[in-house]
């Protein structure tokens, strides 16, 4: 999916006594879709021309369902705050927690030993340095990682008559992984510090869109074939913070 082509407005429906604030973006997309993150945003991607008003319409058909998920993500607040990139805090690498710790070097570079992650800097001080290093390291681990499991999940599509992807990887604010055109997906390297069962997921999600490009019946049921549990995969991602 292209980027959106405005920044994201604020608007709000009510829905009997609850109100319902939510984000509105307009995108280059055919299809309107209504995403609930963990940290309580709705955002609702809207194709270019769509009206507030059907915009709202959609909503308040969907406010059920909106009011659910955020009850579920409820349980898990207050949200982790913002990285600090300082020795003892907490960094995720597939699925599990590992301790980072800050070290003066020349020799700048990162080392996952036990259960620490080895930040090697010039200036420990520099926070933005270590960030720099510490987002190099996954991007690396995520590129060698995601062709991986894209060829092994890509083995259950043989006999459905589509090419093998090209694979990019792309910063997404809200998004896992995007198909993005014929022939080409893509995956957030965030996702590297999620289980491998749901970075599994998120490719065999996207690789069923070489065949269905939306979420159509034919899509669920590719998809259900191809990976019977995906239902209880995506659960588990969605307690993951992008």
């Amino acid at each position: 999916m292209t980027s959106p082509t405005t920044q994201p407005q604020s608007h709000v429906v009510q829905f009997g006594s609850k109100t319902i604030e939510f984000e509105l973006v307009f995108e280059d997309r055919r299809l309107l879709k209504i995403d609930v993150h963990p940290n309580d945003r709705v955002v609702a991607h809207v194709p270019e021309g769509k009206t507030l008003d059907a915009v709202g319409e959609r909503v308040r058909k969907r406010a059920v369902w909106i009011l659910r998920q955020l009850d579920y993500f409820e349980q898990f607040q207050p949200l982790p705050p913002s990285k600090q990139y300082v020795s003892g805090e907490t960094h995720y690498y597939l699925g599990r927690q590992y301790r980072l710790k800050v070290i003066e070097d020349r020799n700048q570079r990162v080392k996952l030993i036990g259960r620490y992650l080895h930040a090697f800097v010039s200036d420990p001080s520099d926070k933005g340095k270590v960030a720099e290093r510490l987002q190099l390291w996954h991007r690396q681990h995520a590129r060698r990682i995601f062709a991986q499991r894209t060829e092994q999940c890509f083995a259950k599509l043989k006999n459905e008559g589509v090419p093998f992807p090209e694979v990019k990887l792309r910063r997404m604010p809200t998004r896992w992984g995007s198909y993005s055109r014929p022939g080409t997906i893509l995956l957030n390297p965030e996702l590297i510090k999620t289980p491998l069962y749901c970075i599994e997921y998120v490719i065999m999600h996207e690789l069923c869109h070489l065949k269905h490009p939306n979420h159509g019946r034919g899509f669920y049921r590719l998809l259900t074939r191809c990976m019977p549990d995906w239902e209880r995969r995506k659960s588990r991602l969605e307690l993951a913070i992008l």
